[in-house]
C-alpha cells in the first residue's frame, strides 16, 4: 500500500498523462486518507490546530502536498476507463455527479490500449483468472 503511495507523491507527482489501475488509485486514496487523519490528530495533540478546527499546520501542508498528485491519479484513473481528465468536473452537478465519478473510478479499465495509453493491466501481474491454470 506504500508503495503505491510512494508512486503516485514521489514519482508520478504532476503526471496527467497515461493510465492508472484501480489498485493504484484507491490504495493512494487510502493512504492519503491515514495520513490525512494522522496529521489531524498530531495537530491537535501539538496545539497545532486552528483554533475552532480539529486540524491545523501539518494538516494543511500535507492537503496541499498531496492535492496534484491526488488530481493526477484521478485524471490517470478517468484514463484508464476511456474518459477524459476534464469529466472530473462531472463531480460538479450535486449527488449524482459524485455518484457518477465514484463508479468510473470503480469500474475496471478498459483491456488493451486505448487514446490515453497502454493497457497497466497488460503484464498480466494481478491477473486472478490465470493463477492455477496451465
Amino acid at each position: 500500500m506504500f508503495n503505491w503511495y510512494k508512486k503516485v507523491v514521489f514519482e508520478n507527482y504532476a503526471n496527467f498523462n497515461g493510465r492508472a489501475r484501480r489498485s493504484e488509485y484507491w490504495y493512494f486514496a487510502l493512504m492519503n486518507f491515514i495520513v490525512l487523519v494522522v496529521a489531524a490528530i498530531l495537530d491537535s495533540t501539538l496545539g497545532l490546530n486552528f483554533s475552532p478546527l480539529p486540524y491545523g499546520y501539518l494538516y494543511l501542508v500535507v492537503a496541499l502536498g498531496t492535492f496534484i498528485p491526488g488530481l493526477a491519479v484521478a485524471v490517470r484513473r478517468l484514463h484508464d476507463v476511456g474518459k477524459s481528465g476534464w469529466f472530473y468536473f462531472i463531480a460538479l452537478i450535486p449527488i449524482i455527479g459524485a455518484i457518477w465519478l465514484l463508479v468510473l473510478f470503480f469500474t475496471e479499465g478498459n483491456q488493451g490500449e486505448n487514446q490515453y495509453g497502454p493497457d497497466p493491466k497488460a503484464d498480466g501481474s494481478e491477473d486472478i483468472s490465470q493463477i492455477g491454470v496451465e
